[in-house]
């Protein structure tokens, strides 16, 4: 009696793909590049990098309580080249510490206006267009990772060549503040001898800048860069006290982002009254933003 035996697995031929097998199987290959632009993760990224931002921000102000005290001590003990190396690091710092604010603010306007973000166009929507190039733009320069992943999403929505456009800043599309806050350089005499002061007087350290030495060229010859336009302003706006506990800002932040014209009234500009129908979350975002960006302007 004669048995067939069985085909060994080794020697069977495949059989020949069918034009279904191989579109679905080219789909496998696309679909780590597809998901780059998924409305849901796109949303889901934009809170967590605003997330990592507050807690950067959080790290830094604490850094620089410490950083204040540790100056303290040093105008006390009579050692004032070490403490406006310190400071110089301290300004350099609290320029960071700005930019990252303004990062998480565009992060939110994203978030607040993310219909206009989702929809299908190659160009940004004015309404947010600020906010896209200044990511672009910065995220670089940052150690956030959150961002750089946001930033790859972008260029793969808006094309390789905006975002080449965007790194060499054409038509001033990014915003100018965000511009000067990249442009760090050593600061001024003047803004070093401003801080100092006024860390003198939160600790209560008789120490006053010698005027021989503020007097002389302005900013004691050395590059000032983004920070000379901000040195006279700060000057005029220190408070006559600072408390110990609270974190010192003397760069001027009255140039702060500008949030475009399609936004809502804020409550004051709102005439008195109340509206006939509740407005949605999304319009609530979006007035929170500017009250956010409107406190931004007063400090």
């Amino acid at each position: 009696m004669r048995i067939d035996a069985a085909p060994h697995p080794i020697l069977t031929l495949p059989r020949p793909l069918t034009p279904l097998s191989t579109a679905f199987i080219s789909s496998l290959h696309c679909t780590n590049v597809m998901a780059l632009w998924n409305p849901t993760r796109i949303k889901v990224q934009l809170r967590l990098a605003v997330q990592r931002l507050r807690g950067l921000e959080e790290k830094k102000e604490a850094l620089a309580k410490k950083a204040r005290r540790d100056i303290a001590t040093l105008l006390e003990k009579g050692k004032v080249e070490t403490a406006k190396l310190r400071v110089e690091t301290m300004i350099n710092e609290d320029i960071s510490l700005e930019l990252l604010e303004l990062l998480e603010l565009y992060c939110e306007l994203l978030v607040a206006r993310f219909g206009i973000l989702d929809m299908n166009t190659r160009d940004p929507d004015p309404a947010i267009s600020e906010a896209i190039c200044s990511i672009i733009h910065a995220a670089p320069r940052t150690e956030v990772k959150e961002l750089h992943v946001l930033r790859e999403m972008l260029t793969h929505k808006y094309g390789r060549e905006f975002t080449v456009a965007v790194m060499e800043n054409k038509d001033s599309c990014v915003n100018e503040r965000v511009i000067k806050k990249l442009d760090i350089r050593t600061p001024p005499d003047s803004l070093v001898n401003a801080y100092l002061e006024e860390i003198s007087k939160g600790y209560h350290i008789d120490w006053k800048a010698n005027p021989t030495t503020v007097n002389q060229d302005g900013d004691g010859g050395r590059p000032s860069g983004g920070l000379k336009d901000a040195v006279a302003p700060a000057e005029k706006e220190l408070e006559p006290a600072l408390r110990a506990e609270a974190p010192i800002k003397f760069i001027n932040s009255a140039e702060k982002p500008s949030i475009p014209p399609s936004l809502p009234p804020t409550e004051d500009e709102k005439p008195s009254g109340k509206s006939s129908s509740p407005s949605s979350d999304d319009e609530d975002d979006v007035a929170a933003l500017q009250r956010r960006f409107a406190a931004l302007k007063k400090r």
